[in-house]
C-alpha cells in the first residue's frame, strides 16, 4: 500500500520553493539583501541554498573566519519565514589554499598538476583538503545548529567523478584494488585478461588507469572514483551529522552524467536531490525532452524506494547549456516545475536566484534579472509556480508505487562505453534505448521505477532490461528467481555479454545462466547505418495480438529459439526469417527477448499488450493524447493526478468522472482541454 513520507524536515510542512542564493556576491550593496527578501515573498519562495562556493567569503585568509554577513542573511531568512539549505563550500577552494597547499589540486593523467581556477578540481584523497573541509564545516554546524532558518545540509555542489592521478589517489586506488581482489595480483591479472598485448602487472604499483585497452581496469577506475567520492562526502559531512543529527544531509546529483554511480551514492544521503536542465524548445521532438526528464525524475525517486526527492536546481528562463540557448516559452516553467512534483519531488528550486554581474554564469537564467525588479516575465512565472506550490501542501510526502521497473545501470553504461564501443560504435545509444523502452509507459500513464541491477525485483509485475551488456554479480540469479515466481521480464539484444570485469561469457549470449531462462542463443549482431532498416513481421495469431509490420534500426541480432516461442521474425536483409521476438514460460512467469532495436511503433504496441496482460493501467479511464502525461501521487487514501500537456497546441482528454483542479479550486467536467503547455492537478471531489 502506498504510504506518506515525512517532510524533508518536519519543521517545514510546505513544498519548498527557492534557489541558489549568493548574497556574498552583494556584500558591498547590502540594500540588495533587503530587496531580495521582498522579492522572495512576492515570488512565493521559502527556501534558499546559501554558501555554495562561498569559502573565500567565509574564510578570506587561513584561520580568519568571517560569519557576520551569513549571520545577517540567516536572520533575514528567518524573519521572512524562509529557510536555508546550507551548503558546505568544498566545491571551490579559495586561492590562498591552493597557494599554501598545492598538493590539494588534482593531477591529470599526464602527471601535470592543475593550476588554481574553475571549480571541483580538488583532490578527494588529500588529507589536507579533507582537514580544511572538516574545519569549515564544523564551524558552520556549531554556529547555526540552533538557528531557526537551518533546514537542510547541502554538501558541496555537483560532486563529479573527475580524475585525479596524484600519488595519493593512485596509492588509494591500489589499496582499493587489493581489497577487491583479495590481495591476489594473479586474480586481478586474470580478471583484467592482461596477458593480452603482454600487459600483465608484476606489482600493484604498476597499475595506472591510463590504459584504455584494458577495459576492466577502466571499469575499476570508475568504480574507485565513485568509492572515493562517497568516502570524501562521508568525511566532510561527519561533523554535520555529529553536531546537527536532526538536520538531513543531501547533495545535488547529476543523473544525466555518467561520471558517478549515483545508485551507490544514494545510500549515503538522507534525501535525493538533483539538478535538471532540459533543453526545452531546441528539438523538433519536444515530447522526447519531456520523456528524458521524466525518466530521470523517476530514477531519483526510486533511489530511495519511493521517498520524495528534491529538484535542487532548474532554470526559470535561459540555461547556459544547449546549442542555441532557448529561453523557456510562456507556461513551460510552471509545466516543467510541476512535472518534477508529479514524479515525486517535494521542492522546486532554481539556479539561480539573482543573476551574477560577472563571470561564467552572468547570463544564466535567474528569478531576478540584472534589471532587478519583479516586472520581468520570468519573475512573474516563478511567482505562478510559487502560487501553485502553495496549494499543494497535501501532496508533500506522497509518493507512488510503480509495478514496472526499468533497469538502467551506471556500471553497465561504463562497460558499454569502454568495452562495447569497439563493436557497436556510435550505435550504442544506451540512454536513447532507455528512453525508447520508458516512453510507452510514460505515454500510457503507467508509473515506472528506474532502478539499477542491485534493486530488489519482487514488488514489480514487469521488469524491463534493455542492453544489459554487463551483469553485476547476482543479478541473473535474481532475475531468474523473479520470473520463476511469476514475474514478467523483457530483455533485449546485447545483454549478458560480459561479466563484471568485462570478460566475455563463454557458452553463448545471453550468458550467466540467462540463455536457459529466455530460451535463446544470440549468435551474431549486425549494426546498420542511419537510413538503413530491417523489416519485422509478427507471427500469425501471436499471443500478444499485435500485427505490425514494424521496423528494426541500428542493431539487429541473429538469435536462435531454444525452447522459446517465436512471436516475430525479420522480414528483410540476410536475417530474413530469423526470430526477432521470442517468449518462454519459465516457472510461473514469462521471459521475452527482443533481438533488435526497433521503432517506437513496435514498442508502443508490445508494451501495450504486456500492460493489458499484467493489468497495468493509468489511473484515468481515458485515452491519453500523444504528448500528454498523466502521473499520480498518493498517500493510499487520496490520489493527486497531474495531467500535463507537453504539446505546442491544446489537447483534450476524457476524464471519465468528475474531479476538482487543485490549482484553481474549480470543478472540471468529464472532458477537459489543456492549453499549450497546460497543467492540472486533479483530485476527487
Amino acid at each position: 500500500m502506498t504510504k506518506r513520507y515525512q517532510p524533508i524536515n518536519p519543521k517545514c510542512t510546505h513544498m519548498l520553493h527557492g534557489g541558489d542564493y549568493n548574497p556574498d556576491q552583494w556584500i558591498r550593496t547590502p540594500e540588495i539583501w533587503d530587496e531580495d527578501m521582498r522579492l522572495m515573498t512576492l515570488s512565493g519562495c521559502n527556501a534558499m541554498s546559501v554558501c555554495i562556493f562561498s569559502w573565500s567569503a567565509l574564510e578570506p585568509a587561513e584561520g580568519a573566519f568571517e560569519f557576520g554577513w551569513l549571520d545577517t542573511i540567516m536572520d533575514k531568512l528567518a524573519a521572512n519565514n524562509a529557510y536555508a539549505v546550507m551548503a558546505t563550500p568544498s566545491g571551490s577552494k579559495p586561492a590562498w589554499m591552493s597557494r599554501a597547499y598545492p598538493e590539494i589540486c588534482r593531477v591529470k593523467g599526464d602527471g601535470v598538476r592543475q593550476p588554481h581556477g574553475s571549480r571541483h578540481n580538488h583532490c578527494r584523497t588529500s588529507p589536507v583538503y579533507r582537514e580544511k573541509c572538516v574545519i569549515i564545516n564544523t564551524k558552520l554546524a556549531e554556529r547555526y545548529k540552533e538557528h531557526p532558518a537551518l533546514l537542510l545540509w547541502h554538501a558541496s555542489n555537483e560532486y563529479n567523478g573527475g580524475d585525479c592521478q596524484c600519488d595519493l589517489c593512485l596509492a588509494a586506488f591500489h589499496n582499493w584494488l587489493r581489497v577487491r581482489y583479495d590481495n591476489d595480483l594473479d586474480k586481478l591479472n586474470h580478471a583484467y585478461w592482461s596477458s593480452f598485448w603482454s600487459h600483465s602487472f608484476p606489482d600493484w604499483d604498476y597499475i595506472i588507469p591510463t590504459d584504455r585497452g584494458i577495459h576492466a581496469l577502466m571499469l575499476d577506475w570508475e568504480r574507485f572514483k565513485t568509492h572515493q567520492t562517497i568516502d570524501f562526502f562521508n568525511a566532510e559531512t561527519a561533523p554535520l551529522r555529529a553536531i546537527t543529527p536532526d538536520i538531513p544531509v543531501t547533495t545535488n546529483f547529476m543523473p544525466g552524467s555518467d561520471t558517478l554511480d549515483y545508485g551507490a551514492f544514494a545510500k549515503a544521503v538522507d534525501v535525493i536531490s538533483w539538478d535538471s536542465y532540459p533543453n526545452w524548445h531546441e528539438h523538433s521532438d519536444e515530447i522526447g525532452e519531456a520523456v528524458t526528464t521524466a525518466r530521470m525524475h523517476d530514477q531519483c525517486r526510486a533511489m530511495k524506494g519511493g521517498k520524495p526527492f528534491m529538484l535542487m536546481e532548474s532554470v526559470p528562463s535561459i540555461p547556459t547549456r544547449g546549442r542555441v540557448k532557448k529561453r523557456k516559452e510562456p507556461g513551460m516553467n510552471l509545466l516543467s516545475s510541476l512535472q518534477a512534483v508529479a514524479h515525486g519531488s517535494d521542492t522546486v528550486q532554481y539556479f539561480q536566484w539573482r543573476k551574477s554581474r560577472g563571470c561564467m554564469e552572468k547570463f544564466h537564467g535567474a528569478v531576478v534579472d540584472h534589471e532587478g525588479s519583479e516586472n520581468t516575465r520570468e519573475f512573474k512565472e516563478v511567482a505562478d509556480v510559487g502560487a501553485a506550490l502553495a496549494k499543494l501542501d497535501d501532496v508533500v510526502g506522497t509518493t507512488m508505487q510503480p509495478e514496472v521497473a526499468l533497469i538502467q545501470d551506471w556500471e553497465n553504461e561504463w562497460a558499454l562505453r569502454e568495452g562495447a564501443r569497439v563493436y557497436l560504435g556510435e550505435n550504442i545509444k544506451y540512454r536513447q534505448e532507455m528512453n525508447a523502452h520508458y516512453r510507452p509507459f510514460w505515454q500510457a500513464g503507467v508509473p515506472v521505477d528506474v532502478v539499477d541491477q542491485t534493486a530488489e525485483l519482487d514488488a514489480y509485475k514487469l521488469v524491463v532490461v534493455p542492453m544489459a551488456y554487463m551483469l553485476r554479480p547476482g543479478f541473473a540469479a535474481r532475475l531468474k528467481a523473479y520470473v520463476e515466481n511469476g514475474g514478467t521480464a523483457v530483455m533485449t539484444y546485447w545483454s549478458a555479454v560480459v561479466d563484471e570485469s568485462d570478460l566475455c561469457h563463454l557458452g553463448g549470449i545471453p550468458g550467466d545462466g540467462l540463455r536457459e531462462l529466455f530460451g535463446v542463443w544470440e549468435e551474431e549482431s549486425q549494426s546498420y547505418l542511419p537510413g538503413e532498416s530491417v523489416g519485422i513481421a509478427m507471427a500469425k495469431d501471436n499471443a500478444l495480438g499485435i500485427s505490425g509490420p514494424y521496423t528494426a534500426v541500428d542493431t539487429c541480432s541473429v538469435i536462435h529459439a531454444e525452447g522459446s516461442t517465436v512471436l516475430a521474425s525479420y522480414a528483410s536483409e540476410y536475417v530474413e526469417g530469423q526470430p526477432a521476438l521470442t517468449v518462454k514460460t519459465h516457472g510461473k512467469g514469462k521471459a521475452y527477448y527482443i533481438a533488435a532495436r526497433t521503432d517506437g511503433a513496435f514498442l508502443n504496441d508490445f508494451y501495450a499488450a504486456l500492460a493489458r496482460d499484467e493489468g497495468l493501467a493509468c489511473c484515468l479511464a481515458a485515452d491519453i493524447p500523444e504528448g500528454v502525461s498523466v502521473q499520480t501521487r498518493s498517500d493510499g487514501d487520496r490520489d493527486y493526478i497531474f495531467v500535463m500537456n507537453f504539446n505546442r497546441e491544446a489537447k483534450s482528454i476524457e476524464l471519465g468522472s468528475p474531479y476538482v483542479d487543485v490549482l484553481t479550486d474549480q470543478a472540471v467536467g468529464a472532458t477537459v482541454t489543456l492549453e499549450r503547455y497546460g497543467v492540472m492537478v486533479l483530485r476527487k471531489p
